[in-house]
């Protein structure tokens, strides 16, 4: 049996306990188990996992709200090529996200030597040819594990965001069947599985990408992006284009219909609303967007206020566009995603419940169900947390 253990919380007496008493190994005992009772110091730790293959490495933040009494929700940001785990929280923010909604972020390292010393790469299942990479799959999987026993962490809410390389690392992870992600983010990376070339076109291939389940996913994409183009080619490991990946995905979900779309300015939003097991699909295309993770500043519209309409009519159009389609281009991905974490969060426990209601007779108003009383009310049948009081993703995106 492998066993997977976070060793190295530098700053944090606790975790050093209990580290130094073997807590971390899978297979201890059920009071450690879930990692719930010890304190952890906020702020950002390195550590290590015991892999398959080698010890590995990453990085991991705490917020400061974090008492180990209350179970948390994680999420997984993985950097992209020529970069690291430190890079990468510099660049996408989530920890700053986490230290305001009160959630921990765990950044690993790819095992692939970067173009410049310090960075790194991944070993992505069946494209990376680069050799020396190590087993990616089983890092991530040992190091959620890892994670579960360290920290007091609600498995049912453990999320991921990949940008660039790490976003198809991230995709294929999924791909390979591996369960343990509630929900998906995917900055300029989303796959679908490997591609292939039939008759003359590129399209990803569906014996390489078999998820375990429907699963929520929201991804970005840039027209201008030249590392991986929006339109496809490029290089030998990307090929198809966002919009096939896409498309794969809403059959992957079981979704119906074609995606509502809205855009304000350069930005079009893509939106599969009717997808298997409560799943959603959401889409971020910036018509001017490099391979530079988006950083939207607000429209001028946005910026206006109603009073100003009688020397500005063609602003408070532009917003009242914004409040009809309930869509808010200039929010960064990370805190856009985290919104968009707690919504299918929210339609998992309506998908999982249904079966029971169904099985029991009860009868649950169908607009509170389905909705999933996206302003924040609470429907009469629900106790009031943060899995049920989240904005929906269509005010919140």
């Amino acid at each position: 049996m492998a066993f997977a253990r976070i060793d190295g919380f530098s700053g944090s007496a606790a975790l050093a306990r209990l580290i130094a008493a073997g807590a971390f190994f899978l297979g201890a005992n059920a009071a450690l188990a879930d990692g719930c009772g010890q304190p952890i110091q906020p702020g950002r730790h390195e550590f290590k996992v015991q892999s398959t293959d080698a010890d590995r490495t990453g990085v991991i933040f705490v917020p400061s709200s974090y008492a180990g009494t209350e179970k948390v929700p994680v999420v997984f940001d993985f950097h992209g090529s020529h970069s690291n785990p430190v890079g990468q929280l510099k660049r996408s923010s989530w920890d700053q996200v986490a230290e305001k909604e009160g959630f921990i972020v765990v950044a690993l390292q790819g095992s692939l030597a970067g173009a410049f010393d310090g960075t790194h790469a991944w070993n992505v299942p069946l494209v990376t040819t680069q050799e020396g990479g190590l087993d990616e799959v089983a890092f991530i999987g040992a190091a959620v594990k890892a994670v579960e026993q360290a920290a007091c962490v609600d498995r049912s809410r453990i999320y991921a965001s990949g940008y660039s390389g790490g976003g198809r690392m991230l995709s294929q992870y999924i791909c390979s069947g591996r369960s343990d992600f509630a929900a998906a983010g995917f900055v300029h990376s989303l796959r679908a599985g490997a591609p292939v070339n039939v008759d003359g076109q590129w399209k990803p291939d569906g014996a390489t990408c078999a998820p375990s389940r429907p699963m929520s996913i929201i991804a970005f994409a840039g027209e201008k992006d030249d590392a991986n183009p929006y339109a496809g080619g490029g290089k030998p490991y990307w090929q198809y284009g966002f919009l096939t990946a896409l498309q794969r995905w809403s059959q992957m979900d079981g979704c119906t219909g074609d995606a509502v779309t809205h855009t304000v300015g350069d930005v079009t939003q893509r939106l599969y609303d009717t997808c298997k097991a409560g799943a959603r699909i959401a889409a971020y295309v910036y018509a001017n967007g490099t391979h530079a993770w988006p950083k939207t500043a607000p429209a001028e519209g946005m910026m206006a206020s109603a009073s100003s309409s009688s020397s500005q009519s063609g602003v408070v159009q532009v917003a009242s566009v914004v409040k009809a389609s309930a869509f808010d281009p200039s929010v960064d991905p990370a805190p856009r995603m985290w919104e968009f974490f707690l919504e299918a969060d929210k339609r998992n426990i309506v998908a999982e419940a249904a079966p029971a209601i169904m099985k029991t007779g009860t009868a649950v108003a169908s607009d509170c169900a389905v909705n999933g009383d996206l302003q924040g009310t609470n429907c009469s049948s629900q106790p009031s947390n943060m899995r049920r009081s989240a904005q929906g993703v269509r005010d919140a995106l």
